[in-house]
Formats: C-alpha cells, sequence, structure tokens
C-alpha cells in the first residue's frame, strides 16, 4: 500500500476587523473518514460552523489554531501577522504534514512544500475545514473579550468595523484589544495624523 499524503489545509479569520486577534487553523483530514458539509465558512452559517467545527476537531487527523495578537498586528502589519499566526498554527500540528495548501496569494514559512490557492477555501475540503476552526475559535475569543469590554459590542460585530462599533470607538475610546495601525482607530488616537 503506498504511503498516504498528508496534505494540510490552512485559513485564517479575523484580518478585517479593528480589535482582536486574527486566527489561523491548519487541518490536516483523514481521507477514511470524510465530513459532509464542508465548505468555506464565509458560506455557512453561524449556526452551520458551530455544528461543524466540533466534528471537524473530532474525525481529523490532526488540527491546531494558533493567533498573532494586536500588538504583533500594528507591529508587523496585518499580512505579516496573518502568516506568523499561520506558521505557529502548521508548527503546532501534532502530526508533520508533507504538503501545506493555503487559501489565498500567500504561504507562510514553514520549511514545508506549500502552495497558495485562491478561493481555496471553497474548493480543497481541508482548507474549508481550516476556515471554519479558525472562524469558530475566534469568534469565541471575541465573545470573552465582550465579557472584558462590553461596552464596544464585540458579541454582535466580533470586531468588524460596523457604524456600531464605530459609534462605541469615537464614544469610549480605544481599547487595549484595539489595533492602532488600523486607520479608524489610528485616526482617533492621532486625530491631527489624516
Amino acid at each position: 500500500m503506498p504511503d498516504v499524503v498528508l496534505i494540510c489545509g490552512v485559513d485564517e479569520a479575523g484580518r478585517g476587523p479593528l480589535a482582536g486577534p486574527v486566527s489561523a487553523a491548519a487541518v490536516i483530514l483523514d481521507a477514511g473518514n470524510p465530513i459532509p458539509g464542508l465548505a468555506d465558512s464565509k458560506k455557512l452559517s453561524e449556526r452551520q460552523r458551530d455544528r461543524l467545527a466540533p466534528v471537524i476537531r473530532e474525525r481529523a487527523l490532526a488540527w491546531a489554531v494558533a493567533y498573532a495578537e494586536v500588538g504583533e498586528i500594528d507591529q508587523l502589519n496585518i499580512l505579516q501577522a496573518t502568516l506568523l499566526a499561520m506558521r505557529r498554527a502548521v508548527l503546532a500540528l501534532r502530526i508533520q504534514p508533507h504538503q501545506v495548501l493555503v487559501d489565498g496569494l500567500y504561504c507562510p514559512q514553514t520549511g514545508i512544500p506549500s502552495q497558495a490557492i485562491v478561493k481555496g477555501d471553497s474548493k480543497i475540503a481541508a482548507i474549508s475545514a481550516a476556515s471554519i476552526l479558525a472562524k469558530t475559535e475566534r469568534d469565541a475569543l471575541m465573545l470573552q473579550l465582550h465579557e472584558q469590554y462590553p461596552h464596544y459590542g464585540f458579541a454582535d460585530h466580533k470586531g468588524y468595523p460596523t457604524a456600531v462599533h464605530l459609534a462605541a470607538l469615537r464614544e469610549h475610546g480605544v481599547s487595549t484589544v484595539h489595533r492602532k495601525s488600523f486607520r479608524p482607530v489610528r485616526e482617533l488616537l492621532f486625530p491631527h495624523q489624516r
């Protein structure tokens, strides 16, 4: 029997928000135990994602979720911070994959052969699974941040720049979990540097 090639799918969640970390997940699916219903997390409802996430964790050969924190995002920029979170997720897997398939245009440096696939989260099951884990884990984290900073409404918008969030920022100022390098936050901190 030929050796099985272990393919790891990688995707991120939370590049666009003004607050909270960016998350990335790496998933090696078990070809002998497929998961019906996998799709790009953005095309699934919250209920569908919440139903699939534990199934992925149970059936995958290996999975990991990692983050780049707000300070790292501000220091590096969001693209480099995203690649850092992806690298951390891949390196945290308990099984090393033979190949890494990443949603998007760029691959993290992992020392493992990697390929970036545009719209990979809707083409490759392992990337779909990674997109679901990255999204559900980050959403859960934003609910925890909502407990600490209730007046920003993180439970509803997960840190994305909605009108409600922007109004709360103007009213309450910038918290320690806001990304100070992102324009709407930066303009509040440094109003004369527009």
